[in-house]
């Protein structure tokens, strides 16, 4: 391969590279987009940890029970 087609080769990587990062990033932000409006996820919560990192604060969601995980795996 002369040096041409290597830099055009390259050229056409880095352009699907970029094209596939952005269809992940968008579809990931879409589906945060859409838990949220469904109401499965409350991404305000995660967000106001920034602020309210104590070791006092709430727990922002409930842990599940040894129990419960045990009885889904069966």
């Amino acid at each position: 391969m002369e040096h041409q087609e290597l830099v055009d080769l390259q050229g056409y990587i880095k352009f699907f590279l970029i094209l596939i990062v952005f269809v992940v990033f968008y579809s990931y932000a879409y589906s945060i987009y859409r838990r949220q409006k469904k109401g499965e996820r409350d991404f305000e919560k995660y967000s106001n940890l920034v602020h309210d990192d104590t070791i006092d604060s709430a727990p922002l969601e409930e842990r599940k029970k040894d129990k419960d995980i045990d009885n889904k795996e069966k």
